[in-house]
């Protein structure tokens, strides 16, 4: 994120999600106002295509620990997976991983395992929407799983490694797409460096995508005079009893095609939610 804000020269980034260092695949970064709207797409669901490496657990839960636990692979691999994966969809209970960014006591989990102590984790509620083998070979076995915010691969892989009877840890993971983005939104690091060195100064301007092509499952709200805008940008209720929207549902709104803000809609008054600063601020 941060070699991205610097090829961009933007004064301030966030991203949608963070990923394991073992990861590749889409990061959505966010500069300037576009920060505003982040947490959408830290809770959005989200696709992976990892490998489960079968017959021992690790340490860390990828091939950076020391694996631990060595078990034989079923001989009936196939029908084992056939029967595991399903009892894995839905809704589903996890522990995240010592190995991970939460927090405990204001110190993340992964500096206290390399410190070599072990805390309690609070268990969460994750829901994997879809997981599918891909390919059985050589002891390992790729999956995909769409799954929602804060589900942890790792835990998923070495839960159904338990479940299978043999241990498993993951040795390859990507993050596929991030909703609502898919694959063909991603522009790799070495496509912008080579934009900046290269092109005209606009050229970068043309890999970023607007402010809310990451809020497009909204419904649009079009005010429909300057006066309007002013009384909204300034934070301020509108009274729309006369053109209602969607009751206690975010809407983007927009005047003359600019994208505005989100809000939401009460009683026939429009309040504002989300807020992109206006150019006089």
């Amino acid at each position: 994120m941060q070699r991205a804000r610097v090829l961009f020269n933007g004064a301030k980034a966030g991203h949608g999600g963070s990923l394991d260092p073992l990861a590749s695949g889409m990061l959505p970064i966010l500069f300037g106002e576009a920060t505003k709207f982040a947490g959408g797409l830290l809770d959005a669901d989200k696709r992976y295509l990892t490998t489960a490496q079968l017959g021992a657990r690790s340490s860390t839960g990828d091939l950076e620990g020391e694996l631990l636990d060595q078990r034989p692979v079923p001989s009936d691999l196939d029908d084992a997976l056939a029967s595991t994966l399903p009892t894995f969809l839905g809704d589903i209970v996890q522990t995240p991983p010592m190995h991970s960014a939460i927090k405990q006591g204001g110190v993340p989990l992964y500096e206290l395992a390399r410190a070599g102590i072990t805390v309690e984790r609070e268990e969460r509620q994750v829901c994997i929407r879809a997981l599918e083998c891909v390919a059985v070979r050589d002891g390992a076995v790729e999956l995909r799983v769409t799954c929602s915010k804060g589900t942890y691969i790792r835990s998923l892989v070495e839960d159904i490694g338990a479940a299978l009877g043999c241990n498993a840890h993951v040795s390859a993971l990507r993050r596929e797409w991030v909703h609502p983005f898919r694959t063909a939104d991603m522009v790799p690091l070495s496509a912008i460096e080579h934009a900046r060195d290269n092109g005209p100064a606009d050229t970068l301007d043309g890999l970023l995508l607007p402010i809310d092509a990451a809020l497009c499952e909204f419904p649009i709200y079009a005010l429909d005079s300057g006066a309007e805008r002013g009384v909204f940008q300034h934070g301020n209720l509108l009274d729309v009893r006369d053109q209602p929207a969607p009751d206690e549902a975010p809407v983007r709104v927009y005047h003359d095609g600019d994208f505005l803000g989100l809000a939401l809609c009460r009683s026939g008054r429009l309040r504002p939610t989300r807020l992109l600063k206006r150019p006089d601020a």
